[in-house]
């Protein structure tokens, strides 16, 4: 009855620790949860406030499938003024519900059956999932921790075959932290120009950088910008991960392609939102500042109490707020492990290979809730892992 196309997409591979710890709680267990990916803060007041006005004045209804042209005109504006990057906001910008929907929409116009796509592994989810929903191949390219999970040219040439059309940059990284410095992309972006493959560059996390981290657009590098479509989104820098709104922009085809399947789908982003997200892109910065202050400061504490625990490694993220700690040396079954914890320490972590099997003996930790759970959850996980069984005794 259903499609080989939904079949080859398999559920997140998260749900069972998520409906665990949600049973959990249901007994009346106390979880702190490192799950989340999305920020512990409130949208901006002048956010919200722009949305207000928005309903009072009656902005309600349909808007142009690729988005209002304020928010076009702001979004454009941003990436000039911001990434080095000047795009026409009447053909080169679309606004999608969520970055996620840029991405998937990407994908779809671009990616033709057994058309093979690079994924950096650890990967994000939802990349290999929609590429399969595109019928295309993953390919995924390995980084390692001794690198500081970048992603190499040469690691990336390796993988590149007559079959390759497109690769998927995520810089900072989910769920590493690893953000990509200039010298890191133009090796890629040469390897990309010399093989005729495009990019995708998800590049939402961009804001949220530490310490000496530079984020850099590989459109905004020589010979570039024709071949990269460039996707970010308000849900992670502005705090608004339910309001669904991103953006993507590119070469003038591929965007007219995006706005043609979107138009065709979901039909356009919420109309008062859209205002919303004008404010947010044209307003003051000082509240993501202090966020990103308050994760850097989470960032150091996690990174040392995870080091503490005798035999866990763990490179200190440069950018977004996870932690991706390697806990080989108790069990390279991270589900097992990730079961265990929320059992036994009543702490939710995702498991490593959550993120393919590259990611198998890490667990990610968000940090992007309180100092107060931080605290407290690191206590019960060394704890926990005092405790923790061989698995000798298990009977491996």
């Amino acid at each position: 009855m259903l499609s080989d196309r939904i079949k080859r997409v398999k559920p997140s591979a998260t749900l069972e620790i998520t409906a665990k710890a949600k049973a959990l709680r249901a007994q009346g267990k106390e979880i702190i949860n490192f799950g989340a990916g999305e920020p512990d803060f409130q949208t901006p007041e002048h956010i919200k406030q722009a949305l207000r006005k928005a309903l009072d004045e009656g902005f309600i209804y349909y808007t142009p499938a690729a988005g209002i042209p304020e928010l076009r005109e702001a979004v454009a504006e941003k990436l000039e003024r911001e990434n080095g990057i000047n795009y026409d906001p009447e053909g080169e910008v679309v606004i999608t519900p969520g970055a996620k929907m840029a991405l998937y929409a990407a994908i779809m116009v671009l990616v033709e059956r057994g058309d093979e796509v690079l994924i950096p592994a650890p990967w994000w989810v939802s990349y290999p999932a929609m590429v399969h929903l595109a019928e295309g191949k993953p390919v995924f390219v390995p980084t390692y921790e001794e690198d500081g999970f970048r992603l190499l040219s040469d690691a990336v040439a390796e993988k590149v075959t007559r079959r390759t059309k497109l690769l998927i940059l995520n810089s900072p990284n989910n769920p590493t932290g690893a953000v990509l410095n200039r010298s890191d992309l133009k090796g890629i972006a040469e390897v990309c120009e010399d093989h005729d493959i495009f990019i995708i560059s998800d590049e939402i996390y961009e804001y949220i950088i530490y310490d000496d981290a530079e984020h850099v657009s590989i459109a905004s590098l020589d010979n570039m910008k024709e071949r990269v479509i460039t996707v970010n989104g308000l849900s992670k820098a502005y705090s608004m991960t339910g309001w669904r709104v991103g953006y993507a922009a590119g070469p003038r085809e591929v965007i007219k392609a995006m706005t043609r399947l979107q138009a065709h789908s979901v039909s356009n982003v919420t109309s008062f939102v859209q205002k919303a997200a004008v404010a947010a892109l044209r307003g003051p910065r000082e509240e993501i500042e202090h966020m990103v202050r308050a994760f850097n400061e989470r960032r150091h504490y996690i990174v040392k109490e995870l080091r503490s625990i005798p035999g866990v490694s763990c490179v200190e993220p440069r950018g977004a707020f996870y932690a991706f700690a390697n806990f080989s040396a108790y069990d390279k079954d991270s589900f097992r492990l990730a079961n265990y914890l929320l059992e036994k320490a009543g702490v939710a972590v995702v498991p490593g290979a959550a993120f393919g099997e590259e990611g198998e003996g890490y667990i990610r930790l968000s940090f992007a809730t309180s100092m107060e759970n931080i605290k407290a959850g690191m206590e019960k996980i060394k704890r926990a892992m005092e405790e923790y069984p061989s698995r000798e005794t298990s009977g491996e």
